[in-house]
């Protein structure tokens, strides 16, 4: 079961990695997400939003192999995939690129149930680390 929990963050880690590209600028952002943004904040928003994946996809790899910060990636990593997908459920109208997103974040988020569903019938429990 651990090696399931392992793999399930494995995975999340590196889709979460994946738009950490965007921070090299306007060109990366828009092969991403369809858009270019027109002006330094969006773009300066959207570089910073890139950084912050790569910290989620960076904690969920290391969790992947720290046992102790397993449950800490498995709900990082949730809440992120959640939060997008419920604001993208919430807006609509969103473009073919963020729909890619949708689709990958949530494959991320059936790999955190199954690492947690994982953690859980191994006994871990959300107490152990």
């Amino acid at each position: 079961m651990q090696k399931i929990a392992s793999l399930a963050l494995l995975l999340a880690g590196a889709i979460h990695l994946i738009p950490l590209i965007g921070v090299l600028g306007s060109e990366h952002l828009a092969r991403l997400y369809g858009v270019a943004p027109s002006d330094p904040n969006t773009l300066i928003l959207l570089r910073h939003r890139a950084v912050l994946f790569g910290i989620v996809g960076g904690l969920c790899l290391m969790a992947a192999f720290k046992p102790g910060y397993q449950w800490l990636g498995l709900l990082v990593g949730a809440v992120s995939t959640l939060s997008f997908l419920l604001l993208a459920w919430l807006t609509g109208g969103f473009n073919a690129h963020l729909q890619h997103v949708v689709v990958a974040d949530g494959l991320a988020l059936v790999c955190l149930m199954a690492g947690a569903g994982a953690l859980t019938w191994s006994g871990r429990g959300a107490t152990s680390g």
